[in-house]
């Protein structure tokens, strides 16, 4: 891989994004049933849509969201989706994702960054857990519910 680099979604990048190819059966876990059913009620000014870049080519997508006024704790800094193309999995993208919302999360102030996953095979949970998130309760629809202090 060239040097990775994060740039805001743009029109240039949705459709590169969006036609990110993942590895079979990952398909399942791209959106927790806790986000589908809480999105409608986020503040569309704290999203934070990215794509990751191997030169000049889309990668990987990351889309967090902020919102230090949530009633729901793990809705403040908030990672909802993190696509990484099968060809560019296990080279560090979805590591640099991460890292870039960690940085994003501590310039506006949050010392913690959550996430949601569904456990599952080919779910993204060893992943959350190797870029140092902690299981540390359970959603409403039981997915798991991971923390990263920061």
């Amino acid at each position: 891989m060239a040097e990775l680099r994060i740039e805001e979604l743009s029109a240039e990048t949705v459709s590169a994004a969006n036609s990110l190819s993942l590895k079979p059966g990952q398909e399942a876990f791209l959106e927790p049933v806790t986000y589908t059913n809480i999105e409608q009620s986020l503040d569309p000014s704290g999203s934070w849509p990215r794509v990751i870049l191997d030169g000049s080519t889309v990668v990987g997508y990351i889309m967090g969201t902020f919102d230090d006024d949530s009633d729901v704790d793990y809705l403040r800094a908030a990672i909802w989706r993190i696509n990484v193309s099968a060809d560019a999995q296990g080279a560090g993208v979805g590591r640099f994702a991460v890292s870039a919302f960690a940085d994003e999360a501590r310039r506006r102030g949050f010392s913690r960054a959550t996430v949601v996953w569904a456990s599952g095979d080919a779910g993204p949970g060893a992943f959350f857990e190797s870029v140092g998130f902690t299981v540390v309760g359970e959603t409403p629809y039981g997915e798991n519910l991971g923390a990263l202090d920061l």
